[in-house]
């Protein structure tokens, strides 16, 4: 069962949400708040193992309600997934430096949001390459020169080049095709380039290859 807590200020679109994830038998709504301030401590309190968290709220903001889950150890197995009403809301890059493990629209469709639900849960983050690409290129290129990261040091060549290649926005099959292995491969290969990182999830990496200047914003076209 996968147990969700839904935060948003506007009582129609978590009554919608509720009502989706509701009819599903394998995920539970445990909790609503239509604050940031309220967000976290129903998170604290239930342990969700997905937010659905709305970026403006009152009191608090769901930027830094997400900022504080991710910051704090004993929430290391909650998953944030942002909702916005634009796809290149303003605040969407940061919402995922602040470690979020994706966004979705909130007129998404519904059979969408029961599948972002379930591949948080996994540890997939919610980023498609095309979105991957116009985000990085939107956000990243007003940002200053970036450093080459020391933690890339910790990487094989294999493990730096595929952090190239998802920062990218590409996914498992095409990495796989792109580097001549089995996808079985590529996805080890992220998953030990996510845990030698310390990364929560693969929209992590996405931030960390842009941030550590393997993933330029010229190169996504």
């Amino acid at each position: 069962m996968t147990r969700v807590v839904l935060a948003d200020d506007q009582v129609l679109v978590r009554a919608g949400f509720r009502a989706l994830l509701d009819a599903q038998a394998d995920v539970e709504v445990v909790g609503e708040a239509d604050d940031g301030v309220e967000a976290l401590a129903q998170v604290r309190r239930l342990r969700p193992d997905v937010v659905l968290m709305d970026i403006r709220m009152p009191e608090l903001d769901g930027l830094e309600a997400t900022r504080r889950i991710s910051e704090d150890p004993e929430l290391s197995e909650v998953r944030v997934v942002v909702l916005t009403t634009f796809e290149l809301d303003e605040y969407v890059f940061e919402a995922l430096r602040a470690g979020a493990a994706g966004f979705l629209v909130k007129d998404t469709e519904p059979a969408e949001l029961v599948r972002a639900v379930h591949a948080v849960r996994a540890g997939d983050g919610l980023l498609s390459p095309g979105v991957t690409r116009r985000l990085i290129s939107e956000f990243a290129a007003r940002s200053k020169e970036p450093e080459r990261s020391p933690e890339l040091a910790r990487l094989t060549d294999r493990e730096r080049e595929v952090l190239a290649l998802v920062g990218m926005g590409l996914t498992n099959d095409e990495i796989a095709r792109r580097l001549v292995v089995s996808p079985l491969t590529a996805k080890t290969h992220v998953s030990r380039t996510m845990v030698k990182l310390g990364a929560r999830d693969r929209a992590q990496l996405v931030v960390l290859a842009y941030e550590s200047g393997l993933v330029r914003p010229g190169w996504l076209g």
